[in-house]
């Protein structure tokens, strides 16, 4: 009996060792399987609760609560493990029962020496127990800063992109506001290079810390995946309607930067994907949806060098790459439901985008002067916030 005290000690501080290591030591994106089934297990009576509430904004400020909670689970999770396995470490190694074993355990761990034993057999067992207790609080505490850091600089990003995408973003909607201001649509290639090296952030930090996929924006509207999905849809509406643009490199290079980060936070999630998509395939967007996207830039005055029909097998061919995977990991973290953003677990909404309307002063100007606008097409959904 005392062997098996032992071996599964021994087992169980290893374990909770290497948990410990691969979430918060190694800079690999590597993610241990305790961690994953930790926050699985949190995360479950959130969505189960969140799956039947009826408003999107209900739902967000349930989820709201799942992933910071599994952070602090699992944190003491990982000192609940080591007390178990020094606890049966110093039961196996001197026969002590449990409650001594324990108690003994729990004092070293935590530093607190109040019933730490003379036997020279189990010294060792509580110098271990003594110094695995503040490394693994010191790691822990760390390790919040440098998540809570990657989770600042994503939502810096995502919310300077609301005045150029609306909420929840939509890849239309940039080009078309870009598109109604002078000059505006020119600076369309910075912000793809912009979003090309967010996207190598996004994929380091959420690789390196996956909890942080799970992690809402304080709005309830705004995503960190639905802003990248609008970016790379935007970018590849451009390629398809307009072949001959002379920045189509950085369009380029910056989707390709997207789908690169989706892929990598994929396999850290384990969605499978197809890495060479045949352009031709088909995709969940259908073309009564795209056609309402170009309904609008047409109503805006976005130049069009191709009609609809000749750039919808373009904008599919560039859309695959990135679909499967975009639809997969906001159907996961019940992303806000935006226009082109896939299935959710409730089904039947889509927010829709509200553009500002560009009001005019009309007291003590004549009324020939005032100027006129009108609403852009409507969309299908119901209103955004």
């Amino acid at each position: 009996m005392r062997i098996f005290e032992l071996a599964v000690g021994a087992a169980v501080v290893a374990a909770a060792w290497l948990s410990v290591v691969a979430s918060l030591v190694m800079p690999r994106g590597l993610r241990s399987s305790y961690t994953r089934l930790v926050h699985g297990v949190v995360r479950w009576p959130f969505q189960f609760l969140a799956d039947r509430l009826g408003t999107y904004d209900a739902k967000d400020r349930v989820l709201a609560w799942a992933a910071p909670l599994a952070i602090l689970v699992t944190l003491i999770s990982w000192l609940g493990l080591f007390l178990i396995g020094f606890g049966l470490l110093l039961a196996g190694a001197s026969g002590l029962g449990f409650n001594a074993a324990f108690r003994e355990a729990g004092s070293s761990l935590f530093t607190l020496g109040f019933a730490s034993s003379a036997r020279d057999r189990l010294t060792f067992l509580d110098f271990c127990a003594s110094a695995s207790g503040p490394v693994a609080i010191g790691l822990q505490v760390g390790y919040l800063p440098a998540l809570y850091t990657a989770y600042s600089r994503r939502e810096a990003e995502v919310t300077l992109l609301q005045s150029r995408a609306g909420v929840p973003a939509w890849g239309p909607e940039i080009l078309y506001r870009h598109v109604q201001v002078t000059g505006l649509l020119e600076n369309l290639p910075d912000l793809y290079r912009g979003w090309e090296r967010w996207a190598a952030e996004i994929s380091e930090s959420h690789t390196n810390y996956p909890v942080l996929i799970h992690f809402r924006s304080p709005q309830p509207n705004r995503n960190w995946l639905v802003a990248l999905l609008a970016v790379m849809d935007a970018a590849a509406l451009e390629l398809a309607l307009n072949p001959r643009n002379q920045n189509s490199g950085a369009m380029r290079i910056g989707l390709r930067g997207g789908f690169n980060c989706l892929r990598d936070i994929a396999h850290m999630e384990r969605i499978p994907y197809d890495p060479d998509p045949d352009p031709d395939s088909d995709i969940q967007l259908t073309f009564a949806e795209f056609s309402q996207g170009i309904d609008m830039l047409r109503y805006g005055t976005y130049p069009m060098e191709r009609t609809p029909e000749e750039a919808w097998p373009h904008f599919r061919g560039w859309r695959v790459n990135y679909e499967s995977i975009a639809y997969a990991l906001a159907y996961r973290i019940d992303a806000v439901p935006a226009p082109w953003s896939g299935p959710r677990r409730t089904p039947g909404q889509v927010l829709r985008v509200r553009t500002p309307r560009d009001r005019q002063p009309t007291k003590g100007i004549p009324a020939s002067a005032r100027a006129t606008t009108d609403t852009k097409p409507a969309q299908n959904g119901t209103p955004s916030d």
